[in-house]
């Protein structure tokens, strides 16, 4: 059984992101998914907050474990023991940049390759950015969080307990 790392941001863990992690303990066994900050980005949810909803997210998963970690992935790979580094990608845009980070994290741990899944098609449009602005206008991203995490927000007062009418 091999380890597959996926890190990310996860501001929040979008029902896309699962579905790349449930891929990659098909291929690969085992995922640790490791909430990340990244300092060139500006977070709605804390760190904590982050990994709570990546734990909802995912629970109930064999074989996934949720963690956040505040270094650098081509560390935490080996810390963790991860064979393998797993991330979704959406269109052109997501690749130009993964695959640019992959080839940094391989000229710096040459252990620690990079396996792009594309987005299953269900999931192309799903993004984080658009759940934050359905939260930021008070609706229930439904279909792109998962209603675990959507109960999550409603009890921290970030979505109205009801749904708006349209």
């Amino acid at each position: 059984m091999s380890v597959a790392l996926l890190p990310g941001s996860f501001d929040p863990m979008t029902l896309g992101h699962l579905d790349i992690v449930k891929r990659a303990v098909s291929l690969y066994g085992e995922a640790v998914v490791a909430v990340m900050n990244n300092e060139n980005k500006t977070y709605t949810h804390t760190l904590e907050q982050r990994l709570k909803m990546a734990e909802l997210t995912t629970a109930g998963l064999p074989c996934v474990r949720v963690i956040a970690d505040t270094g650098m992935v081509i560390d935490l790979f080996d810390r963790v023991g991860a064979d393998v580094i797993v991330k979704g990608v959406r269109n052109e845009t997501d690749r130009a940049y993964e695959e640019e980070m992959a080839a940094w994290n391989l000229s710096h741990n040459p252990r620690a390759k990079t396996v792009l899944l594309p987005a299953a098609d269900d999931f192309e449009k799903v993004s984080s950015t658009a759940a934050r602005e359905c939260i930021r206008c008070g609706v229930a991203p439904h279909g792109i969080l998962a209603e675990t995490v959507i109960e999550y927000l409603r009890e921290n007062g970030e979505l109205p307990q009801k749904e708006k009418c349209q």
